[in-house]
């Protein structure tokens, strides 16, 4: 539904956005990570038709965004940025503003502002004005009007930015809600946005895609992954970090703690093989105490951190 191909884009003769190119598919929801300052924003804004391209294009549920602008923005919903709406017009009246911009009059228009309201659970505070509601409110009047028309593809810039837990919470649930039958872009520097509701993610840094794949693949990219942390009691750490190491396919120990004749250690393993069970043999082998156990399956943050340094 979405096809990106070579977007580049150039604000003199600095470079934000540099010859990227995805695809994204119907049920997908895609996270677009990245450092402030990686061209998130920028790309979205590409995509929505709010900036030009450089060079490169991209379509949009069959629709050229520099051949057939028009019908390619009618395919998008897009929530900018910091969610900006028009303060001194109440919740009822920018909403319906925003569905005959759209186009839509009549029950048409009263079914489709009904729906986004009852989506967005906005039914009590339809008569306040814009500017006398919380950001979390201000965030859901904006997704409201980014679904109201019922689109085949969502572009939400930030959507949980400067949200508490319980709002985040309220606004990546009616993303899943919606998931199953559009094609999302989440731009994002949250990490935890990931795993809450992203189906897959692209990492971009100085305007390049570093990373591209489910949550679990790129969990695999991190150094963690499969590394085992346990505890051990009445044991040396120097005598643990050799028996650990003469291990097949370890890479490393760590030891994380080393208290009142107990040891927390963790054991790395080289090119993300399975180490726990020839760890677990060795402990029982060894007849060491061991109380506490545990596999790792990759952390996000470090992946993050490695690709964007790189």
């Amino acid at each position: 539904m979405i096809q990106v191909q070579h977007l580049v884009k150039l604000f003199g003769n600095f470079r934000a956005v540099d010859d990227i190119t995805f695809e994204v598919q119907k049920g997908e929801v895609l996270g677009f990570l990245g450092p402030n300052g990686a061209g998130k924003s920028t790309t979205m804004r590409m995509l929505t038709g709010f900036f030009p391209p450089s060079s490169g294009t991209a379509v949009i549920n069959g629709y050229d965004i520099l051949k057939d602008s028009l019908n390619a923005r009618r395919q998008i919903g897009y929530l900018p940025e910091n969610a900006p709406v028009y303060p001194d017009m109440t919740v009822e009246g920018y909403l319906k503003f925003i569905a005959e911009v759209r186009g839509f009059t009549g029950s048409e228009l009263k079914k489709k502002f009904e729906r986004a309201v009852e989506i967005c659970s906005l039914e009590k505070v339809l008569p306040q004005t814009v500017d006398t509601l919380s950001k979390g409110y201000k965030q859901r009047v904006c997704f409201a009007q980014a679904i109201l028309p019922d689109p085949p593809v969502l572009i939400l810039d930030e959507p949980t930015d400067g949200l508490d837990p319980n709002q985040k919470f309220e606004v990546r649930r009616m993303i899943s809600g919606m998931a199953e039958n559009k094609c999302i872009i989440l731009s994002t520097h949250i990490l935890e946005e990931v795993d809450a509701v992203c189906t897959r993610a692209i990492i971009i840094a100085n305007g390049k895609i570093v990373a591209n794949g489910s949550p679990n693949e790129l969990r695999k990219k991190s150094s963690l992954y499969e590394a085992v942390t346990l505890s051990l009691d009445n044991v040396g750490a120097e005598e643990a970090k050799s028996a650990f190491m003469s291990l097949a396919n370890v890479a490393n120990t760590e030891v994380l703690k080393e208290e009142n004749g107990a040891i927390v250690i963790r054991v790395l393993p080289s090119g993300g093989n399975v180490i726990a069970p020839a760890v677990a043999e060795e402990i029982r082998r060894r007849n060491w105490r061991n109380t506490q156990f545990s596999v790792e399956e990759g952390r996000l943050d470090e992946v993050f951190r490695n690709v964007t340094r790189q």
